[in-house]
């Protein structure tokens, strides 16, 4: 089997558990439940005063939310692909593709992300991790953007689900080098994503030191992709997953550490109602993202359902900025919040500077 038809099977594994399988987080949540928004019983607004729209990456979209990246380079990707994206289009939000690692290992599968043409006027992003970003010229992943008409590219940060990985990467040095060079000379905006286990604020500033604006801090509490390695990996990897299976940074909480650092936040990681996305955008995201609810909504009902689901999503953000008094999406953002002590904690481990590192020659000295 060449490496082309191993992250081919790869691909189709990660459908079929996501679509079957228990996949999210046990034993962790996203916190948003430690997040009380305060009710204002006198709103002063009608509904169809409110406006959920937002520019992102240089278009508007018509609610805050982006399909985030999932899949490619199967012939059933393709027809997921396909369908969600022109559900991006047809609800005016954002779309983002699975990695494109396949596409450039084996060209033959560049049709299977080919969907700009279901999507024509919706954001869409490109996908390459940053191992892989790492070993290539900027040129490359230009033309891997162009090659897919995308509005920019994700670079997703994954070394929990790497290291559980039977053939997952194992260096990860060169990661801010790497960013760094990609936003000063891709062309396009570059978005830091983790994939389920969040970023915090210390990653935050290293990103935004890198010149990177945007970042989807894709929380723990939802889809576990070390649950996801595990279930599809050797024993080794079943081992280590149960090890680590509720290791990460909250969604809420990375989006708190985050809120006065400078960037663009995407809130992904177990969002499941339109009053996740609220709480979410009053912490600091600018738009949210889910990916598993909307694919197993597809799954059961086709592109009636996954739209219904959307719909659902924008009704609850529509009620919770009514009920807070929020006309706009920024009003929402500034909204005074009640905090648990859970989150409380996060926060100030975010806060706390850490003590110095003794130098060698203290050591030595103390060695003897």
């Amino acid at each position: 089997m060449t490496s082309a038809d191993a992250l081919r099977d790869r691909k189709t594994s990660h459908l079929e558990l996501c679509e079957h399988e228990e996949v999210e987080f046990r034993g962790k949540t996203t916190l948003f439940e430690d997040v009380d928004l305060i009710h204002n019983a006198l709103p002063e607004l009608a509904l169809d005063d409110l406006d959920l729209s937002v520019e992102f990456v240089g278009k508007r979209l018509r609610a805050p939310f982006l399909i985030t990246g999932m899949t490619g380079g199967t012939e059933e990707a393709f027809m997921v692909n396909r369908d969600l994206a022109s559900i991006a289009e047809r609800c005016g939000i954002g779309f983002g593709l699975g990695s494109q690692r396949v596409m450039q290992r084996d060209p033959r599968t560049a049709w299977t992300f080919a969907i700009r043409e279901f999507a024509p006027s919706a954001p869409v992003l490109a996908n390459i991790g940053l191992i892989q970003a790492a070993e290539q010229p900027t040129a490359e992943l230009r033309r891997l953007v162009a090659d897919v008409g995308a509005d920019a590219l994700c670079v997703h940060l994954n070394p929990a689900q790497e290291l559980i990985q039977p053939e997952g990467d194992r260096d990860f040095r060169r990661g801010c080098t790497t960013l760094e060079r990609l936003r000063r000379e891709l062309g396009v905006p570059v978005i830091a994503k983790e994939t389920g286990c969040g970023i915090s604020r210390a990653v935050g500033e290293s990103l935004r030191n890198a010149g990177v604006r945007y970042v989807d801090v894709s929380g723990a509490g939802g889809t576990s992709w070390i649950r996801v390695e595990s279930l599809r990996g050797n024993a080794r990897s079943q081992r280590l997953g149960d090890v680590f299976a509720t290791w990460g940074i909250p969604t809420a909480a990375s989006l708190a550490m985050l809120r006065d650092c400078g960037l663009e936040l995407i809130a992904s990681g177990g969002m499941r109602t339109g009053l996740d996305m609220a709480k979410a955008i009053a912490l600091g995201a600018r738009l949210c993202g889910a990916a598993l609810p909307i694919y197993r909504a597809y799954c059961e009902g086709g592109i009636e359902s996954a739209v219904a689901l959307i719909d659902e999503f924008s009704d609850g953000l529509k009620a919770a900025m009514l009920l807070t008094g929020s006309r706009t999406l920024a009003d929402l953002s500034r909204q005074p919040l009640v905090v648990g002590e859970r989150l409380k904690a996060w926060i100030a481990a975010a806060q706390t500077p850490r003590p110095a590192a003794p130098d060698d020659k203290d050591d030595h000295h103390n060695a003897e």
